[in-house]
């Protein structure tokens, strides 16, 4: 009887959970990756736009440029998690929009600071865990750490991906 092969998603969601199998680094992740993506999609979105553009839609900016290129890259993977990937850049594109109008400090300064204390806990992480983060190895993995988490949520509420 021959063993399938993974599919690629699966293959790559595999490379990445070998270094992410301790319970404390597998916690610093869950806490970690998505602050950092939302720290990126933050510091991107403060970048100014063409009045052009932004005449258009208040949510026309760099980073809903780079999500349509990440979910490109998404699609090619899994249309089924990339759908994922749409509805969790929608939440934090709509926190983005509150925490721009609320915060005491500018945007990008905030998340700045959630960038940098992020990254500080997943090399922490990495620590605790003995293994170099994965994507010292192939820097896609930058984009499969938010992939990996989503996948345990669709795998825990029994849908395909």
């Amino acid at each position: 009887m021959e063993i399938p092969t993974p599919s690629p998603v699966q293959s790559l969601l595999d490379e990445y959970g070998e270094s992410h199998q301790n319970p404390t680094n597998k916690v610093v992740h869950w806490v970690c990756v998505p602050l950092i993506m939302f720290s990126i999609l933050g510091l991107l979105w403060s970048i100014p736009v063409p009045e052009v553009l932004r005449a258009v839609s208040p949510w026309l900016n760099w980073a809903t440029v780079v999500m349509v290129l990440a979910v490109a890259y998404y699609l090619r993977l899994s249309g089924r998690l990339a759908v994922g990937m749409v509805l969790v850049w929608v939440a934090m594109a709509a926190t983005l929009r509150v925490v721009d109008a609320a915060a005491v400090l500018p945007l990008w300064a905030v998340c700045l600071l959630v960038f940098v204390l992020a990254w500080i806990g997943q090399f922490w992480g990495h620590k605790v865990e003995g293994k170099k983060p994965s994507f010292l190895k192939d820097v896609q993995f930058l984009l499969i750490g938010p992939l990996w988490l989503l996948h345990f949520i669709y795998r825990r509420l029994g849908w395909r991906y």
